[in-house]
């Protein structure tokens, strides 16, 4: 009997450890920053949810929700930022009152000492691209928190508002196609 409990309660540990973990949106973050012919932009926008798996130190399994609408631009003040949030959340770019966010699914991992090489698809307006970073993955007990940068190409989600790849003569007013994303995700 002492055998069956103790065979029970491996498979039961083995099982549970492999269950998907929330992420909190309150200890995650989002930065990202913008670039332009005469400077750049950049601010936060808020993790909505989602839910990491994590199994011997490696993240098997992961979707994560962008709250769009908290897009906000921290380099600007007043009249300006509200401005900028407003134009950056209008149908010029990402038309959040249709799409109010924005969706990571990992599709695949593969781990070259502790950089997690991850591949999966991203979801903006509508239009799933797919993506691949590196991040890296702490634990401290149960808690996980995952973090990296990337590079996205913003012309292929079809926000092409001033990208200089789609209009001719912008001149200063050309905004790069590419946008900086560095993440912070951790669990619950």
């Amino acid at each position: 009997m002492k055998k069956l409990s103790l065979t029970l309660g491996i498979l039961l540990f083995a099982f549970a450890s492999t269950f998907a973990q929330k992420i909190s949106p309150d200890q995650s973050e989002v930065k990202w920053t913008g670039y332009k012919v005469t400077g750049q932009h950049n601010g936060t926008v808020a993790v909505k949810g989602g839910e990491l798996k994590v199994k011997k130190g490696v993240v098997k399994e992961g979707t994560i929700v962008i709250d769009l609408t908290s897009l906000t631009s921290l380099d600007l003040q007043g009249e300006w930022q509200q401005k900028l949030d407003g134009h950056l959340k209008s149908a010029d770019f990402f038309d959040v009152e249709k799409h109010p966010t924005a969706t990571f699914t990992l599709k695949e991992v593969a781990v070259d000492g502790d950089v997690h090489k991850l591949k999966g698809d991203l979801t903006i307006k509508g239009v799933t691209q797919e993506v691949a970073f590196d991040s890296k993955l702490k634990s401290e007990g149960k808690k996980h928190t995952l973090e990296g940068k990337l590079k996205i190409d913003r012309t292929k989600f079809g926000l092409k508002y001033g990208s200089d790849s789609f209009f001719d003569n912008l001149g200063d007013k050309a905004i790069a196609d590419e946008f900086d994303i560095d993440f912070k995700v951790q669990t619950i």
